[in-house]
C-alpha cells in the first residue's frame, strides 16, 4: 500500500495541473472501495484546479466548487497521460485537464476511493478524527509521549494508528522504530520518555528522506511519470529478513505483529 511519502510524492508530480480546467471525466468502472459519483462529469466541466493539498494518505483537489478526495488504497495510482493513450484493463476514471493531457486513475485492486465533496474537505467523515501530520510542529516529543504513555498496545500499532497520528504505514514504522533502537513489539507504555523523544525524531527524518528519494517500490508503486522510487534501497529493516543488519550483521527478522509484517534485528532493538 502506498504510505505518506508515496501519496507526497505523487501529490508534487501533480502540480502541473493547478491552474488548468477540467474539460471531461470518464468512468469506467464506479466500483472502487465506495461507488464512484457517476455525475462527476457534470459537477467538474470547466472547474479550474484551484490547489492540491494532502491529508494523511489522501490527496485533495480543491476546485471552485468543492473538493475531489482520492485515496489509492492498496494498489492504486495516478498517472499523467497524453490524449489518446492506450486503455488497460484496470484504467478506471480518466479527467482530461484543457483537452491536452489526461490525469488517470488506476486500479487493479479497487481498495482506493474517489469521493467528492462540496463541503470543508477537514469536516468529512473520513477525514475529521485524525492526529496530527508527522512533519508538523503538532506532531512532538511531548505531544506522542502524552497520547500513548498508557496504551498497552505494541508501540508499532500505536504510531500507525491514524488517531496518534497520520500517514505512518508499515514500511516506515518499521524504519523509525530500528534507527530509535527500540523493537515493535515493545508495550506503548513501556516506552520511555527519552525513548519516545527518539522516536518523533526519527520518524521525521525518515518520512522526510523517503520523499526526496520518491518513496519506496516495493511492489507496484510508481509516481505519475512510471518512475520508481529510491528509498527502499536505503531500508534498514523492511523487507530484509534473514540478512544481515547494516550495522552489526547479525540476520534481520520478521515477526506477525497485529496481523503485519514486522522486520527489526534483535541485537540494535531493545
Amino acid at each position: 500500500m502506498p504510505e505518506l511519502p508515496e501519496v507526497e510524492v505523487t501529490r508534487l508530480g501533480l502540480a502541473p495541473l493547478i491552474n488548468k480546467n477540467i474539460q471531461n471525466v470518464v468512468i469506467r468502472n464506479a466500483s472502487l472501495r465506495w461507488p464512484v459519483d457517476e455525475n462527476l462529469s457534470s459537477i467538474l466541466k470547466n472547474q479550474k484546479l484551484l490547489d492540491l493539498t494532502r491529508r494523511a494518505k489522501y490527496i485533495l483537489f480543491k476546485f471552485p466548487n468543492g473538493t475531489l478526495i482520492i485515496h489509492l488504497g492498496m494498489s492504486g495510482r495516478l498517472c499523467l497521460l497524453p490524449l489518446n493513450s492506450k486503455i488497460n484493463k484496470h484504467d478506471h476514471v480518466d479527467f482530461t485537464f484543457n483537452n491536452e493531457i489526461i490525469l488517470r486513475y488506476t486500479d487493479p485492486r479497487r481498495f482506493g476511493s474517489i469521493l467528492w465533496t462540496d463541503r470543508c474537505p477537514f469536516e468529512h467523515r473520513l477525514l475529521c478524527k485524525m492526529g496530527p501530520e508527522p512533519l508538523e510542529d503538532e506532531f512532538n516529543k511531548s505531544y506522542l509521549y502524552k497520547k500513548i504513555k498508557s496504551k498497552n498496545q505494541s508501540i508499532k500499532a500505536a504510531i500507525m494508528d491514524s488517531h496518534n497520528v497520520v500517514g505512518i504505514g508499515n514500511i516506515y514504522a518499521s524504519e523509525a522504530l530500528f534507527y530509535s533502537g527500540i523493537r515493535p513489539q515493545r508495550r506503548a507504555n513501556k516506552v520511555s520518555q527519552k525513548e519516545m523523544d527518539v522516536l518523533v525524531g526519527f520518524i521525521k527524518v525518515v518520512i522526510k528522506k523517503a520523499i526526496l528519494k520518491g518513496g519506496s517500490t516495493m511492489s507496484d508503486f510508481f509516481d505519475v511519470n512510471g518512475e520508481n522510487g529510491y528509498f527502499q534501497n536505503e531500508h534498514q529493516v523492511y523487507g530484509r529478513e534473514g540478512l544481515p543488519c547494516k550495522e552489526c550483521g547479525i540476520p534481520i527478522v520478521q515477526k506477525r505483529i497485529g496481523q503485519r509484517s514486522s522486520f527489526f534485528c534483535k541485537k540494535c532493538q531493545k
